[in-house]
């Protein structure tokens, strides 16, 4: 059974973009090298990896996603800043 994340990249503009995937690495990768890239992200080349948990499946991450992105910008960054120390 593979693990689900929920990721968060930091866009070249300062934006921020969410997401789920079962390989973050390979994901970031994507964002900043093909066309497999969000639409979003491909116009906000390069991306920076901020964060990433991991889930035991898939729904528990979505339901992850879409909690985090409905905080307020500054209550995703103290989010990113809290587990980044």
């Amino acid at each position: 059974m593979s693990s689900w994340f929920m990721y968060v990249v930091r866009c070249c503009d300062g934006s921020l973009y969410t997401g789920i995937t079962t390989d973050v690495d390979r994901r970031v990768y994507e964002h900043n090298y093909t066309q497999r890239a969000a639409r979003y992200t491909r116009a906000r080349r390069p991306v920076k990896l901020m964060y990433s948990t991991d889930f035991p499946d898939r729904s528990s991450a979505s339901k992850a996603e879409v909690k985090f992105k409905r905080l307020s910008r500054q209550e995703k960054e103290a989010a990113i800043d809290c587990e980044a120390t």
